[in-house]
């Protein structure tokens, strides 16, 4: 009897909570940030490397930061921090919005239903490496949402993924350092040409998704 009432329950639609519209005005905030920091890279990563990384703790950003100089222990309390709101604010949205964020990603991210399926049957299968692997990705975010991994575990495979992305990214930096060096100083010198590219990227990027 406890059987079909589980299964009566599973069966019933999902309610969002009443902390649902939170979660997406959080989410835009994040957007918000990360696209200030595709315009005003070019500058703030040899001017305001903390601030940089504040806005975006992108890959790219991770290693220029540490390359133009930013202080080891800023690097990983901030790149903690970024990572971790990103995916946890992506997580609720997960868990606030179900099926319509798989909806989303389809329509506002150029995603195919297709890939979205992949994604989900390689989290059914292996959820305990997509998350680490993919700490930085707000699909794989949403989806242990959607599926709604426990907190404990969440919190403990995403501070794994994201502890090994800083120091890889750290790993890459100290490796390349003189390649990132020059290309700092090139950026130092022509970087009203690169904030300009920049933002005419973020606006052709963001016109290019709000006609879908």
């Amino acid at each position: 009897m406890s059987d079909v009432t589980a299964l009566e329950s599973n069966d019933q639609p999902h309610v969002r909570p009443a902390w649902a519209p939170l979660t997406l005005a959080a989410f835009v905030g994040l957007v918000i940030c990360s696209n200030i920091a595709s315009a005003v890279w070019a500058r703030w990563v040899n001017t305001n490397p903390e601030g940089l990384l504040l806005l975006s703790s992108r890959n790219r950003y991770l290693a220029l930061t540490l390359a133009a100089g930013v202080s080891l222990p800023f690097y990983v309390v901030i790149g903690f921090l970024r990572v971790g709101a990103a995916f946890v604010v992506c997580h609720l949205v997960g868990r606030a919005y179900r099926d319509d964020v798989m909806g989303w990603f389809t329509k506002y991210l150029g995603l195919t239903k297709e890939s979205l399926d992949a994604f989900e049957r390689g989290f059914d299968k292996a959820e305990w490496a997509l998350i680490p692997f993919f700490a930085g990705s707000n699909i794989v975010a949403a989806l242990s949402g959607v599926k709604r991994t426990p907190p404990a575990k969440l919190i403990a495979l995403l501070a794994v993924g994201i502890a090994g992305r800083l120091t890889l990214m750290w790993w890459l930096a100290r490796t390349f350092e003189d390649q990132l060096v020059d290309f700092l100083e090139w950026l130092q010198r022509y970087q009203w040409w690169a904030v300009g590219a920049s933002i005419g990227l973020v606006v052709l990027v963001n016109a290019r998704n709000l006609r879908r």
